[in-house]
């Protein structure tokens, strides 16, 4: 189950298939030079961490950003090429089918809707894949679709476990992967307590 993903931490994601595909990579210190695209969510530190992009990053790579972080993103990549995004829009990535999914906070001041930053949904051989990002459960999270979902659940800036628990029992994914706890917020407990409050039926796997 899952055989092609590895998570380093936080949101720190890896797909792999016919393309190595990275997640705001965060916390990787060996030099891989893999990275076939990279998506990134949004620009805060624990997501948007310039030492890890280019210990992945190689020459071909596509990096995939929110359409307000390209001027900051083309400064600092300017030999790349840089695909901005807005949120709930459809594109074609290295022939991969990506679906931006608008990420923010209802009540938190963290991460506001006006940023227009994003989570990723990637179909990779006819399995969707959901990435959130940092977001709370919203009415655009709501609309969502997929086989596999990674939930943050480690609470302050994100849902908590509970509030993770109750979106995916909503959605009902094939498999669910908790993430974005223990490296800046949140431990075993809230992973534990998470699990506790599936539904019945519903798959998990832990990486973390």
């Amino acid at each position: 189950m899952l055989e092609n993903v590895s998570i380093n931490c936080q949101s720190s994601i890896k797909i792999s298939s016919n393309l190595i595909i990275y997640f705001d990579p965060y916390l990787i210190k060996d030099k891989k030079s893999d990275a076939d695209i990279i998506f990134i969510t949004h620009d805060h530190y624990d997501h948007f961490d310039l030492e890890s992009i280019n210990n992945v990053i190689k020459k071909d790579t596509i990096i995939v950003v929110p359409n307000t972080m390209v001027e900051k993103v083309s400064n600092l990549f300017e030999q790349y090429e840089i695909l901005g995004v807005d949120p709930n829009k459809e594109y074609n990535v290295k022939d991969i089918k990506v679906k931006s999914v608008r990420a923010y906070n209802n009540d938190k001041k963290f991460h506001p809707i006006n940023n227009n930053w994003v989570g990723y949904i990637v179909t990779i051989d006819d399995q969707s894949y959901y990435i959130m990002g940092d977001t709370d459960d919203t009415v655009d999270t709501r609309k969502v679709s997929c086989d596999y979902l990674f939930v943050p659940i480690g609470g302050t800036y994100t849902m908590n476990y509970l509030e993770a628990a109750k979106y995916t029992n909503y959605i009902k994914p094939k498999v669910v992967v908790p993430i974005h706890y223990k490296t800046v917020v949140g431990s075993d407990d809230d992973y534990n307590g998470f699990i506790g409050n599936l539904d019945n039926g519903i798959k998990y796997k832990k990486y973390i």
